[in-house]
């Protein structure tokens, strides 16, 4: 679970200071505001982590199949007007959940771009406990290898850093008895990348059948492919979970009232099924229902398939619900980060969600301490990061004038002319 985020110089963000997130953690804001940019600062090291290539120093992707965005080039990412150092960084904070010798740890990491226009690492910091390491550029390909703040224990042009994450192995051998724990850190930090789940806002539509090769799928894409695949393997697979992932998202479509159930029903003797929806007694294809229930799927499957500790990462994931589907998408949040220790950051334009969310602080089925809602603005060239202050009773004090609309404003004009009416 990642504990804080800080973007320096990164696309809007001249400096977002420390961002503590939580186990639910809202991202609210205009459009274009820069709410994306801090999802992205995550699946950019994720795509990094997850590059075939070693030597790689940060992955702007390109690569339709394997990566998540096309970030362009290093201007792209470097916020507009930033002048020397022209250098962008991104920090973080996690917690691990998994057994591991490595319980929680700091990353940090800036970038300039080299003569050739390739992106590189300027200083690489990796921290535990009470221990720091550190590669630093100091000219062309040589970097220098420190061990909590002392001198330099090697330089070389054989030290540079791997996947933004990781000290090459000649990086280790000069730590000496420290290298083993560079190694679990940089091994830690990449299982925190590579369980995160990122659903964006485009989805797929559904398919009127699915094959099912007996395999469970290792993630579910940016654009929801692969969320039959797990329901299939989670229905058919008959092991301790069985249907536990389909048992848990018929639960929430009926708490949505957008459906009674979910079955699976195989044709035939194939290995091709239909995903059935149950509402008032008739079944209907997947296919053959609202686009509501399709783009809702992934969604609700990411909570129950990512593994415990990991990130679920997701833009809009209200699109196509009515309000009170959207309302009880903040229950689910809150339920799941709970039961599962799943951490979900949402970027949402969502009034029914947001509401719902106040009202489970004031429920107390939730706390302030659990959740974190972030209103992100732009003022000028920047933007800007406002936590909203939520008190016991799911309150804000300092909410952002008329961002959801003005509600008493609306109700106060309808009863005026109404009466100015009846008075005529």
């Amino acid at each position: 679970m990642f504990t804080s985020l800080r973007l320096i110089n990164f696309k809007a963000w001249e400096d977002t200071g420390t961002i503590a997130l939580k186990p639910v953690t809202v991202l609210l804001g205009t459009n274009s505001s820069g709410k994306s940019s801090l999802i992205q600062s995550l699946l950019l090291l994720k795509q990094t982590a997850q590059s075939p290539d070693r030597s790689t120093h940060l992955n702007l992707g390109g690569d339709e199949i394997s990566d998540l965005f096309n970030f362009g080039s290093f201007d792209d990412v470097l916020k507009r007007g930033t002048r020397s150092p022209r250098e962008f960084s991104i920090r973080f904070a996690f917690e691990t959940h998994a057994s591991s010798q490595v319980n929680a740890g700091q990353f940090s990491c800036s970038y300039r771009q080299a003569a050739t226009g390739a992106t590189v690492i300027q200083e690489l910091a990796l921290s535990t406990g009470e221990h720091r390491f550190r590669a630093v550029r100091k000219e062309k390909e040589n970097y220098a290898i420190f061990a909590d703040n002392r001198r330099p224990c090697a330089k070389d042009n054989h030290l540079a850093p791997e996947r933004s994450i990781a000290f090459p192995a000649a990086a280790i051998v000069a730590l000496g008895n420290k290298g083993t724990l560079v190694e679990d850190l940089s091994l830690t930090l990449r299982r925190e990348l590579e369980n995160i789940c990122y659903l964006g806002p485009f989805r797929r539509k559904p398919e009127r059948d699915y094959v099912w090769n007996k395999t469970v799928p290792g993630q579910i894409e940016s654009d929801g492919h692969r969320t039959i695949d797990v329901l299939l393997a989670g229905a058919l697979n008959k092991d301790s979970k069985h249907n536990e992932i389909l048992q848990g998202i018929s639960h929430w479509l009926a708490r949505m009232r957008v459906a009674d159930k979910l079955t699976i029903k195989q044709l035939g003797r194939s290995s091709h099924y239909e995903i059935m929806v149950h509402k008032d007694g008739v079944a209907a294809n997947l296919r053959d229902v609202g686009i509501g229930i399709p783009l809702i799927l992934p969604v609700l499957v990411a909570g129950y398939f990512a593994p415990p500790g990991s990130t679920v990462i997701l833009e809009e994931p209200e699109i196509h619900l009515h309000p009170l589907a959207q309302s009880v998408l903040a229950e689910f949040f809150v339920t799941l980060s709970r039961s599962r220790h799943v951490q979900f950051i949402v970027e949402t334009h969502s009034e029914h969600l947001f509401r719902r969310m106040q009202t489970l602080i004031a429920r107390r089925e939730t706390t302030v301490e659990q959740i974190a809602m972030l209103f992100v603005e732009r003022v000028a060239d920047n933007a800007i990061l406002r936590k909203l202050k939520v008190d016991e009773f799911g309150r804000v004090s300092n909410w952002p004038q008329y961002f959801f609309g003005d509600a008493l404003g609306e109700t106060r004009e309808q009863a005026r002319l109404m009466l100015a009416r009846q008075q005529k």
